[in-house]
């Protein structure tokens, strides 16, 4: 069982010390993708601030991050391109003219996205700097480097706090809920290879932008792991040699849900569907999914 923190103390737009280097604040946002809303960081001092996941655009929030950073905001970092994310990073770099470090706009048309969950993808970011996996942020204090995780989007990075070895982990990992993975912006084989870039790894705090931070990290990413690997179980021996569709796959699996997430749960179908389909261990036409007997 993951064990999620499906409760935590917080105020909107009130800044709460996380250690001597970072500084949260939730933006009032709340959903049942967002949970209680996105939580924008602040990393660094009285000489420089990056600021991650600057969140959704909102005026209050907007003003809380301003008021309350520690010092002159340098740097905006985006995990990814979803708006609850990263839609407040041109207003915010216009009051500060802090350079967008992201990997880059988003990876689909708005045609080809998916169904937007909550707020959607933000079809309008444009990195100042293009950031990839090993690259290196650093101001006066702090140093974050990017881990390239793709699989909730293509363009997917957490960052490492280096000097307290903590990862902001975007919604690649989240404290309260495992994470959507959409087609064709989300890829569920690439999702499961970043799990084990996390597992390969010695962090020792997680701070999701959504819910609470997740202390020992390595067996949290192990149950993600293993529930994921038991959802594509479920999945599969869902199928039959009929043809449905992955609506009707996700209303056989995910029998434990609120109806109104079923439309969610379809997308992560989907996602398994996609990898199996790639990998030929199952079939698709006209009409749907279905597996062949061996």
């Amino acid at each position: 069982m993951i064990p999620f923190v499906t409760s935590f103390p917080f105020t909107y737009r009130t800044p709460e010390a996380m250690s001597a280097r970072i500084t949260r604040i939730i933006a009032e946002n709340p959903g049942p993708f967002t949970f209680t809303g996105t939580g924008t960081y602040l990393v660094g001092g009285e000489q420089s601030v990056a600021v991650i996941d600057p969140g959704p655009d909102r005026q209050d929030h907007l003003e809380a991050i301003l008021t309350h950073s520690p010092g002159p905001i340098t740097h905006i970092v985006i995990t990814h391109t979803h708006r609850d994310h990263s839609a407040l990073a041109s207003a915010l770099k216009e009051k500060t003219g802090a350079p967008i470090y992201g990997f880059g706009a988003h990876p689909t048309a708005p045609g080809e996205a998916p169904m937007a969950l909550d707020e959607g993808a933000d079809f309008d970011f444009e990195a100042d700097v293009p950031i990839r996996d090993g690259d290196i942020i650093t101001g006066p204090g702090w140093t974050l480097t990017a881990v390239g995780t793709p699989g909730h989007t293509g363009n997917h990075l957490c960052f490492c706090l280096e000097e307290e070895q903590v990862l902001f982990t975007g919604d690649h990992m989240m404290g309260w809920s495992t994470t959507v993975v959409a087609p064709p912006d989300g890829n569920m084989g690439d999702y499961m290879e970043s799990l084990e870039t996390l597992l390969r790894r010695e962090d020792q705090r997680y701070y999701p932008t959504h819910g609470a931070p997740i202390d020992d990290p390595k067996p949290f990413v192990e149950a993600v792991k293993a529930h994921r690997q038991k959802r594509d179980a479920e999945i599969v021996a869902a199928l039959t040699k009929a043809p449905q569709s992955p609506k009707d796959i996700a209303e056989k699996v995910y029998t434990d849900i609120d109806k109104a997430l079923l439309p969610a749960a379809s997308l992560n179908v989907m996602a398994h569907l996609a990898m199996h389909l790639k990998a030929e261990r199952i079939q698709k036409n006209s009409d749907g999914f279905y597996i062949t007997p061996k």
